[in-house]
């Protein structure tokens, strides 16, 4: 599917099918595997049941689609969508190897204009997406469309701490981590971003505020590890 990005969204398309071969590596490095406890949190908070059709927005290489499929079964359907088409090749090979019964389908997309029906989706997620997509009140009214009334979505995602202490700890955890981490497997510059999309992402409270604009009739912001990580839950 052709996409027509803008320069910024361009450049983080390109950073993201960059590190593809190491995406999955990285986030058990960078969390210390507690990705996939936050994951399967998020996979909770939306309620996916036997039969319904599910989206996974910026699913990378599959983990939270993965999930969703195992929860809504052979008679559901699943798609991940990304813009990102290194990360869809590689999800589509780890289906190959140990998902390859579940209902799965990998749809190369943008964020910002959904290619879907109006009402669609029984339920969503998006893991480490929003922070990086150029318009965030769009991608909100864009998920609000597609999702069915009622239905639910979790967003998953690194933030900005509120407290001083978790603030001052997070510049460490980027400074002595994340940027050596990235330094060892030669990914210093597409790793780059990671602070600055922090500083400009809205904090929970915002996210919630952007939410209720967008039409949605619930939102609730939960942080986690001292407010490092957060997942934003809305119900439309």
């Amino acid at each position: 599917m052709k996409q027509n990005l803008n320069p910024e969204a361009t450049e983080i398309k390109a950073i993201f099918d960059r590190i593809a071969t190491e995406y999955d590596n990285l986030n058990d490095r960078l969390s210390f595997g507690q990705h996939r406890i936050w994951k399967m949190m998020a996979v909770k908070w939306i309620h996916p049941r036997p039969g319904d059709t599910a989206l996974d927005i910026c699913c990378g290489s599959g983990d939270l689609a993965f999930m969703l499929a195992k929860k809504v079964g052979k008679q559901g359907k699943v798609i991940g969508l990304d813009f990102a088409c290194q990360q869809l090749q590689i999800a589509a090979e780890r289906q190959q190897k140990k998902f390859v019964n579940f209902p799965l389908q990998w749809l190369e997309g943008d964020a910002l204009n959904l290619p879907f029906a109006d009402n669609y989706f029984h339920c969503a997620t998006m893991g480490y997406g929003l922070r990086n997509v150029t318009d965030i009140p769009l991608c909100l009214r864009e998920i609000y469309r597609v999702l069915k009334p009622g239905a639910y979505i979790a967003i998953l995602d690194f933030h900005r701490p509120d407290s001083a202490f978790m603030d001052t700890f997070q510049q460490w955890y980027l400074n002595n981590i994340v940027i050596p981490t990235a330094q060892s497997l030669n990914m210093t510059e597409e790793y780059a971003y990671l602070i600055p999309s922090l500083a400009k992402f809205p904090t929970g409270k915002e996210q919630v505020k952007l939410a209720d604009n967008a039409g949605f009739t619930k939102a609730v912001h939960y942080p986690l590890v001292g407010g490092m990580m957060g997942v934003l839950v809305l119900k439309k």
